[in-house]
């Protein structure tokens, strides 16, 4: 059970920011004990990878930060955080870490199971994340843009460092999931009536 949130933080993590949960593991695989990779997924923990990856982060850092750059960085990211997120739950639910010591045996023998599971879990989390930036952008005139990209950013981070350290509280995410989701298909209705409204203000004018 603990494998799979693991693997469910990891992938979720993934649908906010691609290359946070892989470079943090590729990170804490190659420099401390807290994660030991299977051996299919050794490879994030290799000097190139861990560069091309913290490369990779530094431009989807500074292009989600930018509105309009935002909208067609998500678009890009359709194929990249999904992808992304089953490599993460893949990798993720099938390491040693301090919380799993034995992964279970059922995903070696199913290795194409944890990664459908994560592509749909970081697929879900991106289409959330891609329909709620243009809100923020068109609520705060572009000034909620890097703001909201700091907090999914670090939200990444600590969902990442969590999956791998203490997975019990994915479940805190997963639950601020439920509340969000009706959140955002309320505050869309609302600007779409507003919208409507100042149209037909137009009109009568």
């Amino acid at each position: 059970m603990l494998e799979v949130l693991t693997g469910s933080g990891l992938a979720a993590s993934a649908g906010l920011n691609a290359y946070i949960p892989l470079l943090l593991m590729g990170l804490l695989s190659r420099y401390t004990d807290l994660i030991e990779l299977p051996s299919g997924w050794q490879w994030l923990g290799n000097g190139w990878v861990v560069l091309i990856l913290a490369v990779l982060l530094a431009v989807e850092v500074v292009a989600d930060k930018v509105p309009v750059v935002d909208h067609v960085n998500d678009v890009v990211q359709t194929v990249v955080r999904p992808t992304a997120g089953g490599l993460a739950f893949g990798a993720g639910a099938g390491s040693e870490t301090v919380t799993v010591s034995d992964p279970d045996t059922f995903f070696s023998s199913h290795q194409w199971v944890p990664v459908v599971v994560g592509v749909l879990i970081a697929l879900g989390v991106h289409l959330l994340k891609a329909a709620a930036r243009p809100v923020i952008n068109a609520t705060t005139a572009g000034v909620g843009a890097p703001v909201a990209s700091t907090a999914e950013d670090a939200t990444s981070v600590v969902m990442s460092v969590v999956a791998l350290l203490l997975p019990v509280l994915v479940l805190v995410f997963l639950l601020g999931l439920v509340f969000f989701v009706p959140w955002l298909f309320r505050r869309r209705r609302e600007r779409r009536r507003e919208r409507a409204a100042a149209r037909a203000a137009g009109f009568r004018v």
